[in-house]
This record gives structure tokens, sequence and C-alpha cells, in this order.
């Protein structure tokens, strides 16, 4: 008997949007070794939507508080920065409100753990 199969066709279709947007707050040293990143007080995580708004946001993050980027990779939308508590917290919510306000992205919660 022959079984019936079908095909998935996935596609990707970027919207803009911020889609994460997190906050590390003092995290384990050994994360900053595993992501090949200087270590610092917080670790500020973004994932953006067309994928080259990591550029964009970076840009951004750098502008608006003392922070150092840490990764940025324009074909998947990820983007570290590294810096204190405070100024982590600062470039990533200053990136979801640029983004929204003068871009018309839709923002994403920041959370911070």
């Amino acid at each position: 008997m022959e079984q019936e199969r079908s095909r998935v066709i996935q596609e990707f279709v970027p919207g803009k949007q911020v889609t994460l947007a997190h906050v590390i707050a003092n995290p384990d040293p050994m994360l900053y070794t595993k992501l090949g990143i200087n270590e610092a007080g917080a670790i500020g995580i973004l994932t953006l939507t067309p994928t080259e708004t990591a550029i964009i946001a970076a840009d951004i993050a750098t502008k608006a508080a003392g922070v150092e980027l840490g990764f940025l990779d324009r074909f998947t939308g990820s983007l570290i920065v590294v810096g204190d508590v405070s100024a982590v917290e600062m470039a990533v919510e200053a990136v979801n409100q640029v983004l929204s306000e003068k871009l018309r992205f839709t923002p994403a919660l920041v959370t911070k753990s």
C-alpha cells in the first residue's frame, strides 16, 4: 500500500519587528567565554527582522549609552551589546523605542534576567 506524502514549503517573510529584547544582568563569566566576548556587567540581546536592521540597531545602541558591541550579524539579525547593567538596559530600550517610533517597527517587550 502506497503512503501519501505531504510536502511542506516554508517561507521566511520578515516583518519589521524587534523579535527579542533581553538584558542579562550579571551573567556567569563562563557565558562570556562561550560567546567569545569581553566580560562586562551585563549582556543585551536583540533579534531583529529584517536582518539588516541589526546594523541600525547597533548604531542606535552605541549612541544611546556607553555600551560596546559584542556581536553583530546582519544575516541573522542578531545583536549583542555589553556594558554595565544600566547602560545595557538603556541601549536595548533605545533601540526598541527608535525602531518603533521612527521606523514603525513592532517593538518587543524588554525582558531581564
